[in-house]
């Protein structure tokens, strides 16, 4: 496979095992590597690209999660690094949502939706706008409110029982909603203060933990997919990684979520790859190479580490050859490579195995922003 030319050599030198011993730190970069340079292209790239329909060439009905998770990346990364004109670019992008592009607005009817929260928290805690704050706060209360009729006629009985046992109604026990209801949560609470929010976060996270999380460390994507898939899994590890980065220490779910994350970081350093990234199925050795799951995993690792929560000589290694192994799939559009298309659950191996493999989706181009801004601080 092709890849990005400009800074190749630098990368494969700066992955190898003798180079590697000698710069295993999160702070000196091969040139084009650096999260500055990186996150400044990326995204650059996503402020150029219109609203997309998961790559497809219909314009979207609703703003989607991916557009979503790499809209919140952005944004971290410019306040990360102080970019006032990258930021007044995603102000910019998000001020036809009060206007002409409301209708883009998802209704919150499920997790993957109700994640755009998270963007306009984040444009509040930037700006102060009460506008942003009055918009996410509400999404943030709908997705722990009774369903509306609309909403109600989709919930499944499970999901009702959840509810009424103090959970979302959006549980479904698929992983990836453990970064789609963590994130808007968090991020409720970082822009009120008010502790039920992240104290929702916490129950609900310790609950996907106690029924999905392996002896191994890692999920299956779903109860009924015995199936360790890289992007579920990533979201997993990024949504554990968001949420104990604003965790009170006195919460009593907080040792629960730490146990649950480090299990699972010991358990990645295992399957990574030679060229630093994670398989599309995590424990299957000849599964192709997949870039979103690997910045995911990437995030989750860099945060620990920053955060004094992982070992800084095991895990500074793996992080680093993570990123570099990454950065090499960034095409000399700012594109990411080899990233899994929108994945449903299904009890098929081969089903994900086969799966699309694309130049471009927001999928990719999100947690590379994440990682960019975590390195940056």
């Amino acid at each position: 496979m092709k890849r990005s030319t400009p800074v190749i050599l630098g990368l494969l030198l700066a992955c190898s095992s003798t180079s590697f011993s000698q710069s295993a730190n999160l702070t000196t970069w091969p040139k084009g590597a650096s999260p500055q340079e990186v996150g400044k292209r990326v995204a650059a790239r996503f402020v150029a690209t219109p609203h997309t329909n998961f790559n497809r060439p219909t314009p979207p009905s609703v703003i989607t999660y991916p557009e979503t998770c790499a809209w919140y990346g952005a944004l971290k990364f410019a306040k990360a690094t102080g970019n006032d004109a990258l930021k007044d670019d995603l102000i910019k992008r998000f001020e036809p949502m009060f206007t002409t592009e409301a209708k883009l607005i998802p209704p919150v009817t499920n997790v993957d939706w109700a994640v755009f929260g998270s963007v306009p928290l984040q444009l509040y805690m930037q700006t102060k706008d009460k506008r942003y704050l009055e918009l996410g706060q509400g999404i943030a209360d709908k997705q722990w409110a009774a369903p509306d009729e609309k909403a109600k006629a989709k919930v499944k009985p499970e999901q009702m029982l959840a509810f009424e046992k103090g959970y979302s109604w959006h549980t479904r026990m698929w992983i990836d909603d453990m970064f789609m209801i963590t994130a808007l949560q968090t991020q409720a609470y970082r822009a009120t203060g008010d502790a039920k929010y992240i104290n929702r976060a916490a129950k609900e996270m310790v609950l996907y933990l106690d029924s999905l999380q392996k002896p191994n460390g890692l999920f299956y994507h779903a109860p009924d997919v015995p199936f360790f898939w890289g992007r579920g899994d990533g979201w997993m590890a990024a949504g554990m990684a968001e949420i104990l980065s604003s965790l009170p220490e006195n919460n009593p779910d907080r040792a629960r979520i730490m146990k649950g994350y480090k299990t699972m970081m010991a358990s990645l350093l295992k399957y990574q790859a030679p060229s630093g990234l994670w398989r599309q199925l995590i424990d299957e050795p000849t599964a192709w190479e997949e870039s979103s799951s690997t910045g995911m995993f990437t995030y989750a690792m860099v945060v620990g580490v920053k955060k004094g929560w992982l070992d800084k000589k095991t895990y500074t290694p793996a992080a680093r050859k993570a990123w570099l192994g990454l950065v090499s799939y960034i095409d000399e559009n700012a594109d990411v490579k080899e990233v899994c298309e929108g994945t449903n659950k299904k009890n098929d191996k081969q089903y994900y195995l086969d799966r699309k493999r694309i130049v471009g989706d927001l999928h990719g181009q999100a947690p590379i922003l994440w990682t960019a801004a975590a390195l940056m601080n």
